[in-house]
Parts: C-alpha cells; structure tokens; sequence
C-alpha cells in the first residue's frame, strides 16, 4: 500500500498551513519553477510524542492528464520533528534533513509549472517514528517503501495549493 502517492488521510492533530495562501487557495507568483522558484514559508505544529521524523512530499495529481503520472516537486526525509517552521527558500540540509530528487530531476524544490489549467499541488507530511536514513539519489517510491515497512506513521496530513498557468511561463 503507498502511503504518498494519494491524498493523505488526516492521521492525528498534526498540521502543516502556509503563511501565504490557504488551504486549497491560489499559491503565490514567487513558487513557480520559472519565477522565483522557492517554497513558501510552511508552519508544522501539533507533531506527536514520539515522533523522531519528519517526511514532507509536495506533488502534482493533476499533472496526470499531461505527463500520465504525478509530478513530483518536492522531497524532503528526515526533517527534525520540532522544526516549526520551514521558511521560504528553505536549505534543508542546511538543517540535517535529506533532500530527494523531484521528476525535474533536481534534488530541491521544483516549483508549480502546469502547461495545461490549473493544477492542485500537495504538501503531504508524515510523522514518523524513526529517521529514514536514506542516501539522497532516493525517490518517492523508495521513501514510501521505507517509511512503509521500516517506520510507523504517527500522524499525517496534508495541505493543497493550486497554480494557474498564467502565473508563470508553462513548459
């Protein structure tokens, strides 16, 4: 069963909002991949005792109709559990985490670029009972594998954001 290539079910009191836009709003300009390119400013709270990790995962299910999978766009393992907040632009091996690759095949945030309407982004977030470990060359479905078979989840949840063509130059 995969634990992140779906919408991630509200698992506990864990929370993840954005400074910037609401949850299923309209994300700003700056995120896109051919404008600024930098994640937006995430809070965490309610992150359960226990929780050793965190895993953050944004992608495109939209992306479907145009490249026949979800886009992936962000990975991000093993990000400390009293993190708090995650700021724009963040570095986050700069704070011990480990960064993934995203279907732009670049190990860092790849911004919203939809070539075909607006498109709904997902920041799933998953608290987890044990680091990961994992080497960065990794991707989603060996995260989800791991976390699947070599951690428990103690909480998850999700926050959406759409983007619109228009924001930015589409592929």
């Amino acid at each position: 069963m995969s634990l992140l290539e779906d919408d991630l079910e509200q698992q506990g009191i864990l929370s993840i909002t954005a400074t910037d836009f609401d949850d299923d709003e309209g994300m700003p300009d700056y995120v896109g991949y051919v404008n600024e390119n930098e994640n937006p400013e995430l809070r965490i709270e309610n992150v359960p005792e226990g929780a050793e990790s965190l895993v953050l995962v944004v992608d495109d299910p939209d992306a479907k109709g145009a490249v026949g999978f979800t886009f992936d766009h962000w990975l991000v393992w093993d990000i400390a559990p009293d993190v708090g907040t995650i700021p724009r632009d963040w570095d986050p091996a700069a704070d011990g985490a480990t960064v993934g690759y995203n279907d732009f095949v670049e190990a860092d945030f790849g911004g919203p670029s939809p070539p075909d309407g607006a498109h709904r982004y997902r920041f799933k977030l998953l608290a987890l009972d044990s680091e990961l470990g994992l080497e960065p060359e990794a991707r989603k479905a060996v995260v989800d594998m791991t976390a699947g078979m070599e951690a428990e989840v103690l909480a998850s949840t999700q926050l959406v954001g759409q983007y619109e063509p228009s924001q930015g130059t589409a592929f």
